[in-house]
């Protein structure tokens, strides 16, 4: 007679992990917050040195590691008594277009520095090498990842400088790119996901198909991140019960921060917001741009006056002040407010600047 195991299933025929999605879906907040903050730079308004510096940059590569780690538990749940092929490989082909995708969308913004191996580009190629530890003794799995990730200070070398060879990590330059995530090191982010899963999870475990008609069904559901019928309680899916008593049990706060539709909806979408939420986000701000364009930074514009007077002949002294004159007037009098010609712009600051050149 075979277990239902009401309390560890949900009555869908998609069975999720309520910790791993709100997990993926904390990431992909991070992510959100990470580029909208990317973009603020970028559009300038905000300092432009803020996404380039080491605090954010750090931010960065913590989220990469989340999501490449929570890949690494995802692939073992997937694939927990045998490798499921046909699951594997579908999943393999979603992510490895979704990187294509980034790859061009990237080149026709940026095509001198477009994404060519980032992280969809390192889960895809992840997922391949980790097969190679779905079944090995997790004190395995941890050591390849750690050895990964010391690989590139052990082993870099010049010789991988090579453009078809930066993917790997392994050279002594860094490409101009949008985002670079080499297979060494951040490959071994995922193995030590498998290693933690495998650790986590007791072995052998048994399959039970509850709600699976058939093995295809029970194939597509594996890829999703279905498992067998005793998870280990952190990841317990969710399970309403039949007839809860009024009140018994339940925990709204964390039920709806964590459940269908808090970060748990969030990190079942994970790869659609990761390939929308860019685009979105450049589009807002490129309208914005026009709508009500930033405000300009003094010291730019200062730099900017003082070199071009400078260079039709005036003093470096007698330029910074007139410019200096000029911008604070402009900003007290507030004369570029709603102009969007540049025509117009330059015509008002020159008035503003003779001016200021009078006055002296």
């Amino acid at each position: 007679m075979r277990k239902t195991g009401p309390h560890f299933f949900a009555a869908r025929s998609r069975r999720r992990y309520v910790a791993l999605d709100a997990a993926r879906g904390l990431a992909v907040l991070a992510m959100v917050g990470f580029h909208l903050t990317w973009d603020l730079g970028h559009f300038g308004y905000i300092d432009a040195s803020i996404p380039w510096s080491a605090p954010f940059k750090a931010f960065g590569h913590a989220i990469a590691f989340a999501f490449l780690f929570i890949a690494g538990l995802s692939l073992v749940l997937a694939h927990q008594e045998r490798i499921h092929w046909r699951a594997f490989w579908r999943r393999f082909a979603i992510v490895a277009g979704a990187a294509g995708l980034v790859s061009l969308g990237t080149y026709l913004a940026f095509p001198s520095a477009f994404v060519f191996f980032g992280v969809l580009h390192v889960i895809a190629a992840a997922s391949l090498a980790s097969l190679a530890f779905l079944f090995a003794p997790w004190p395995a799995s941890i050591l390849a990842g750690a050895a990964v990730f010391a690989a590139p200070y052990f082993f870099a070398s010049p010789a991988f400088n090579a453009n078809w060879l930066q993917w790997l990590g392994l050279g002594t330059t860094e490409p101009l790119t949008q985002d670079w995530r080499p297979f060494f090191p951040w490959a071994g982010a995922m193995i030590l996901g498998v290693g933690a899963a495998r650790a986590l999870l007791p072995l052998p475990v048994r399959r039970e198909r509850v709600g699976v008609r058939d093995e295809a069904r029970f194939e597509t559901v594996a890829a999703e991140g279905a498992t067998p019928d005793q998870p280990p309680a952190w990841l317990a899916p969710q399970a309403p019960d039949p007839l809860p008593a009024k009140g018994a049990g339940r925990r709204p706060f964390f039920d709806g921060l964590c459940g269908e539709r808090g970060l748990g909806f969030l990190g079942r979408h994970s790869l659609l917001i990761y390939l929308a939420h860019q685009p979105l986000l450049f589009a807002v701000f490129t309208a914005l741009v026009m709508v009500a364009p930033p405000p300009e930074d003094p010291k730019a514009f200062v730099a900017a006056c003082e070199n071009g007077c400078v260079a039709e002949g005036a003093s470096r002294a007698y330029c910074h002040d007139a410019c200096v004159c000029t911008q604070q007037e402009a900003e007290r009098s507030k004369a570029l407010a709603g102009v969007k010609d540049e025509e117009t712009r330059g015509k008002i600051l020159r008035e503003i600047a003779g001016r200021c050149v009078g006055d002296k």
